[in-house]
C-alpha cells in the first residue's frame, strides 16, 4: 500500500472527542477501549495526549488491526489489540483480567480505507468483487445475499437499511437478470441499479447504487444487530466516572445509539411508582445535548465528516 497509513484514514471529530472523554482519561490507571480502531488515528492521538493511558484496541477487520499495529508500535507496553466485534467488549476484558474502562470510542461506518481497497468491493465506483465483509476470513459475501436472497428479503433490506424508495424495482430487476448470469462485481451490480433508480440531476444526491451498497453491507456485517448488542455491554463495561462517545454515520446506526444512551440516562422506575428506588435512577449523564455534527471547518478538510453524529454520555452510577 503505497500511501501512509496516517493518509489512509483522517479521524473524524478528533479533537471534540478528545475533549469529551479527557475528563475520564486523565485518571491514574485510565483504561481506553477503541472499539473500532481502524487505522489508528484516534487511538494514537489519545496515547499522545494521556502518556500512561492503556489503549485496547478492538477492530473484525485483520487487514485494519495490522496497519494500526504498525502504526501504533511505539506504544507497545501500552497497548492491546484484539481481533473481535465491539459487541464482544466484555469478553475482551475478561480475558486481559480488567474489571472496568473509563473511556469507550465507537466510530462507527466503513473506513475510507476499506472503501479505497479494490478487493473489498464496498464502493460501486470501480471493479472489485462484491465482498463487503468487514472481517474478510468469515460470513457471506454481498455477492452470496444478491444472488440468493429471495425478491422479498432484498427489497426488505434496500428499503429498511439503505432507505431507498425504488427498493421493490432493483428487488425485482436484480431477480430477474441473475436467471441468466450470477452477480460477481461491483461494477455489474451498480450499473443495474442505475438503470432502475433515475438520476435527476440538480435533484439525485450521489451515486444511484449510494443507498442499496450502503444496505447490502449492513446486510453483510451485521451491523444494525451488532450495535444495539454493543451499546448495552459498553454501558457496563465503563467505570463510574467512565465516559463513551459514538459516532454515527446514518440515521438508523444514531437512532440506535439514542435510544441506548437516552433510556440509561432516564428513570427506570415504572409510572405508577410514587417514588424513585435507588436501583431506577439514572445510569448515565448525557454530555451533548442531541446528536452534534462536525464544524464546518472540519467538513472543510475532512469531507467524511459532513454525516457524522456525535453522541456522548458519562456513567454516574452502577446499574442494580
Amino acid at each position: 500500500m503505497s500511501k501512509k497509513i496516517s493518509e489512509l484514514h483522517a479521524p473524524v471529530t478528533l479533537e471534540r472527542t478528545i475533549e469529551l472523554l479527557a475528563p475520564a482519561l486523565e485518571v491514574e490507571g485510565a483504561v481506553f477501549v477503541d472499539g473500532t480502531l481502524g487505522l489508528g488515528g484516534h487511538s494514537e492521538a489519545f496515547l499522545e495526549r494521556f502518556p500512561k493511558l492503556i489503549l485496547i484496541g478492538i477492530d473484525r477487520d485483520t487487514n485494519a488491526l495490522e496497519l494500526a499495529g504498525e502504526r501504533l508500535a511505539r506504544f507497545s507496553d501500552r497497548i492491546h489489540l484484539v481481533h473481535a466485534v465491539y459487541e464482544e467488549i466484555e469478553d475482551v476484558l475478561d480475558e486481559l483480567d480488567i474489571d472496568e474502562v473509563q473511556g469507550i470510542l465507537l466510530d462507527l461506518g466503513v473506513s475510507s480505507m476499506q472503501l479505497d481497497e479494490a478487493d473489498r468491493g464496498f464502493a460501486y465506483s470501480y471493479e472489485a468483487p462484491l465482498d463487503m465483509r468487514m472481517d474478510a476470513t468469515q460470513g457471506k459475501t454481498a455477492a452470496d445475499i444478491v444472488n440468493s436472497y429471495s425478491e422479498q428479503e432484498l427489497a426488505r433490506i434496500f428499503k429498511e437499511f439503505g432507505e431507498e424508495r425504488y427498493a421493490k424495482g432493483v428487488a425485482k430487476a436484480i431477480v430477474e437478470a441473475r436467471k441468466t448470469i450470477q452477480f460477481s462485481t461491483s461494477t455489474q451490480l451498480a450499473g443495474l441499479i442505475a438503470k432502475v433508480i433515475p438520476f435527476i440531476p440538480g435533484k439525485s444526491s450521489g451515486h444511484p447504487a449510494k443507498r442499496v451498497f450502503q444496505a447490502l453491507r449492513i446486510e453483510v456485517n451485521g451491523e444494525l444487530e451488532v450495535l444495539e448488542r454493543t451499546m448495552p455491554a459498553s454501558i457496563r463495561a465503563l467505570a463510574v466516572g467512565g465516559r463513551i462517545v459514538v459516532l454515527s454515520y446514518h440515521s438508523l446506526e444514531d437512532r440506535i445509539v439514542k435510544q441506548a444512551l437516552v433510556a440509561a440516562a432516564n428513570s427506570s422506575a415504572p409510572l405508577e411508582l410514587p417514588f424513585e428506588l435507588p436501583e431506577h435512577a439514572p445510569v448515565l449523564r448525557l454530555l451533548v445535548k442531541g446528536a452534534e455534527a462536525a464544524t464546518a471547518e472540519e467538513i472543510a478538510t475532512n469531507p467524511r465528516a459532513a454525516s457524522v453524529r456525535l453522541r456522548a454520555a458519562e456513567k454516574i452510577r452502577r446499574a442494580a
